[in-house]
């Protein structure tokens, strides 16, 4: 038998059970829109793909982590005895950070495309939800290489939720393990970010992607008032795949250059004695609620700031979550107005309180 024929009999064996066939006919059929706009399509493609890397890069590092009093230790062979593990450590570091952005740009890209419209809400809302998700992963990574930037900051961090009235200090009191940051708080991350983030996060991206297989690429609201015939498509495959695929490119090629160019750092081991360093602060994603509570705290007195700080940011989410339910109508009336205005105060909002959350670091 020749090479040709074994592939091929392998190929029938597959499809017989897999179907093989039906979905490479279905990929060839999809379309994708092609418009001024269509490059906002790709950021949900590196998204993903930044999602693999930090998958691949984490279970490398896994192989040598040790979780508790051991975690400071074990980054340090990491990152200077172990080959290339300061490369891996930082590649699982930049993309992290990396894929919260893009999953950002990618949010926003949906918003101003009204792709949140019937009847895509549940796409919405489980983007939404992974958005959070990934917050999360980024919060609890943070603290596991246990040096003194990541003990302090993450000290900071937890005081967002302390401001939470009636329940706050007892949520943060959960999250550590006790009255303050220590190797039980590094325990309860550590399974938090392999585990417990995981069994939700896949599961959900699973159904957020078959929700846009579903329905499709959505059209911003100018293409919509063109006629059907009007409309310019390309082929899912292989048109749009090859270019989604040199967008992956792309990232990989950033985050190499990132990674190897500026290599995460790692401080001090931490000393829960010592005073905290100069400019400590959550990481850039927090900083947005972490500079509010802040603000707002300056203007009103104690915790009354605090208060008021949490419940505005809280609403601002609920109101940005529940978008699909105000701005309904494929016309672009009034309400469509106002969630385009909405969508760029949110914008303003987020980049001038981190803007000055950084400015104001001493």
């Amino acid at each position: 038998m020749t090479a040709k024929t074994i592939t091929t009999s392998v190929y029938d064996w597959v499809d017989e059970r897999l179907g093989l066939r039906e979905l490479a006919a279905f990929a060839r059929h999809k379309t994708v829109p092609v418009h001024s706009q269509s490059f906002w399509y790709y950021w949900g493609g590196i998204s993903l793909f930044l999602f693999l890397v930090q998958c691949f890069t984490g279970v490398l590092l896994l192989v040598y982590y040790r979780p508790g009093a051991e975690a400071y230790e074990s980054v340090r062979q990491i990152t200077f005895v172990m080959h290339f593990g300061w490369l891996i450590r930082s590649a699982h570091s930049w993309s992290a950070n990396l894929m919260i952005f893009s999953i950002l740009v990618h949010m926003f890209s949906v918003f101003f495309m009204k792709a949140y419209r019937k009847p895509r809400e549940f796409g919405w809302l489980s983007g939404m939800a992974l958005l959070g998700i990934a917050s999360v992963f980024g919060f609890s990574g943070y603290l596991l290489p246990m040096d003194e930037l990541s003990y302090f900051a993450t000290k900071v961090g937890l005081q967002i939720p302390v401001a939470i009235p009636w329940i706050g200090s007892a949520i943060a009191n959960m999250l550590r393990g006790g009255p303050d940051v220590s190797e039980f708080t590094v325990q309860r991350f550590f399974a938090l970010h392999v585990m417990v983030l995981p069994a939700i996060f896949l599961p959900l991206l699973g159904f957020h992607l078959w929700l846009v297989q579903k329905h499709g690429n959505a059209v911003p609201p100018s293409e919509e008032e063109k006629p059907a015939g009007e409309r310019k498509t390309m082929p899912f495959m292989p048109n749009f795949l090859r270019k989604d695929l040199a967008m992956w490119l792309i990232s990989l090629n950033i985050l190499a250059l990132l990674a190897s160019v500026f290599p995460w750092s790692l401080g001090k081991a931490y000393d829960s004695l010592a005073p905290a360093p100069m400019g400590i602060h959550p990481e850039w994603y927090f900083m947005s609620p972490f500079e509010m509570l802040k603000l707002l705290g300056a203007v009103l007195p104690g915790a009354i700031g605090e208060i008021a700080g949490i419940l505005l940011f809280t609403l601002g989410i609920v109101l940005w979550v529940l978008i699909p339910f105000y701005d309904t109508s494929k016309k672009n009336g009034q309400r469509a107005r106002t969630a385009h205005y909405f969508g760029l105060l949110a914008i303003v909002a987020l980049l001038a309180t981190t803007v000055i959350g950084y400015w104001t670091i001493r």
